[in-house]
C-alpha cells in the first residue's frame, strides 16, 4: 500500500468520524427539560436526589374529592384553584410526588388524544402532569386522562411559583 493510498483512506475515515460526531451532536443538542434524578420514595412516587424533604416549604395539594388544587408555603395558602383530574377510567394517581420536569409548552399524546402546545406542564409522576387546559372549561369535574388540568391563567401562576422538586400530594 503506498503512502498516498494510506492517506486517502485516513482522509475518508476522518470524514466518517466527523459525520458521526455531527450526527451525535445533532441528536443530543435539542433542548431537554430540566429533569430530576429519581429514586423510589414510596408507592407511585418520584423523588429528587439530595432533596431534604423536611426543609421543603412550598408544596402542592391536589384534593381529588373536592377537585381542588391548593398551593402552600408552609402552612400559608398561596393559591387555590378548581381543577379537572382523571376520569374513573383514567384516574389520577394518589400519593406523594415531586415535580420532576417543567415545560412551558409540551405536546401530549395518548391512545385517543393528541394535544399540541399544552401550556405550563409540570410532570410529577411518569406521564402525569399539572398543566393548563385550553380545550375545555369543565373545571371542578374529572374529565382528564389522569393529568391535573387548570385554567391556563392559573396554570401560568402556579408554573412560575413551583420549582423542580416541589412536593405534590394527591389524595381523595
Amino acid at each position: 500500500m503506498t503512502s498516498l493510498s494510506r492517506y486517502g483512506w485516513m482522509r475518508r475515515s476522518g470524514t466518517i468520524y466527523a459525520s458521526v460526531a455531527l450526527i451525535l451532536t445533532a441528536l443530543f443538542s435539542w433542548s431537554l427539560p430540566v429533569v430530576a434524578v429519581s429514586s423510589s420514595f414510596g408507592k407511585n412516587s418520584t423523588t429528587v436526589s439530595n432533596l431534604k424533604q423536611q426543609e421543603q416549604t412550598r408544596w402542592i395539594e391536589i384534593d381529588l374529592s373536592e377537585q381542588r388544587l391548593n398551593a402552600w408555603e408552609g402552612k400559608q395558602l398561596i393559591y387555590s384553584y378548581r381543577i379537572s383530574t382523571g376520569k374513573a377510567s383514567t384516574p389520577t394517581p394518589t400519593g406523594k410526588f415531586l415535580i420532576a420536569s417543567k415545560y412551558r409548552y409540551n405536546r401530549m399524546r395518548g391512545r385517543d388524544y393528541d394535544i399540541p402546545d399544552v401550556p405550563y406542564a409540570m410532570y410529577f409522576y411518569k406521564g402525569y402532569a399539572i398543566h393548563g387546559a385550553y380545550w375545555h372549561n369543565k373545571f371542578g369535574t374529572p374529565v382528564s386522562h389522569g393529568c391535573v388540568n387548570l385554567p391556563v391563567k392559573d396554570a401560568g401562576k402556579l408554573y412560575k411559583w413551583a420549582n423542580i422538586g416541589t412536593l405534590v400530594v394527591v389524595h381523595k
